[in-house]
């Protein structure tokens, strides 16, 4: 199950219905055949090209973006993935580009292309260092969505500072020092607990923030299997706000924790979204309720 984005990126809508696979090896100076327009499918060898070309990063940013959404297992997907991986710009507040906008849909674009983006993995945590924290962010979830192994040592110093540390707010934003909430996701996702990886993560269900206490339980529950952890994310589906009764029903779906069924049925928040809990629960989860009963209950939901 994806990781809950803080800074979700918008795309043109009929961008992914295209799937077909290209065969033909596209040069990296390839032109490209079509201007970029909603409502416009593309084909894989059209992303290709789209991304290879270096005079237009909105071409770029769409290409990176088709590529992830697409799965794309074309052999001159990663590499061109990884070149982008390394292009910095900076913001540009009149085109609506955020900074490092082709960077980091790169980023988030290996993060779907395993097994053959595990070659990137050098790249992303090489870009965990990056001073920009939204691309450090993409790159963690990236990390996460690999199973990076090696991952886990660099995002555990990155939150070794806890939540007075990486988790404070960094001056003049709402954003805080380190992207606590994608770190914290990626080490969950990794898997790799142990009780050096717990004790950094276990002060940050105390954080003042509701979905930095949520990511925090998420992780925890995921690496350790206490029921505690899947208590506390119980107790926020209950939250007044509804963003974070929404990203309490995705963690509870990403641990695939079976206990909270009833609690999820009865959450004020779109049937749409606790269908996607339960389906976590179906694909993640073992033991009870059984699942008979999960898939009785997304039925009733429908």
């Amino acid at each position: 199950m994806a990781g809950r984005s803080s800074n979700p990126i918008s795309v043109p809508s009929a961008a992914g219905d295209d799937g077909t696979q290209a065969g033909a090896s596209v040069r990296a100076g390839a032109r490209v055949s079509a201007p970029l327009s909603e409502g416009a499918p593309i084909s894989e060898a059209e992303a290709i090209a789209r991304l290879a070309q270096s005079e237009d990063p909105s071409q770029q940013y769409y290409g990176a973006w088709w590529l992830g959404r697409m799965r794309s297992q074309h052999p001159e997907a990663v590499p061109l993935l990884r070149s982008a991986l390394r292009q910095r710009r900076a913001r540009d507040p009149g085109a609506g580009v955020e900074e490092n906008a082709v960077a980091r849909n790169a980023a988030r674009a290996l993060g779907k292309l395993a097994p053959l983006a595990l070659a990137a993995v050098d790249d992303l945590l090489e870009v965990l260092e990056d001073p920009d924290d939204g691309l450090r962010e993409a790159a963690a979830r990236a990390l996460g969505d690999l199973r990076a192994e090696a991952a886990v040592q660099p995002i555990c110093r990155r939150l070794a500072s806890g939540p007075q540390g990486a988790g404070a707010l960094r001056p003049g934003t709402p954003r805080l020092m380190e992207p606590c909430e994608a770190l914290l996701e990626a080490l969950g996702e990794i898997g790799q607990g142990g009780e050096p990886v717990l004790a950094v993560v276990e002060p940050f269900v105390d954080h003042e923030r509701p979905l930095i206490r949520s990511a925090a339980a998420r992780a925890l529950l995921q690496l350790s299997g206490e029921q505690r952890w899947g208590t506390l994310l119980v107790e926020l589906l209950e939250h007044p706000q509804l963003q974070v009764r929404r990203a309490a029903l995705m963690d509870l779906g990403a641990a695939g924790w079976r206990p909270a069924l009833e609690p999820i049925r009865r959450t004020l928040a779109e049937n749409s979204l606790k269908l996607m809990a339960l389906r976590g629960l179906v694909e993640r989860g073992t033991g009870e309720p059984a699942e008979p009963l999960l898939l009785a209950c997304m039925d009733e939901l429908l």
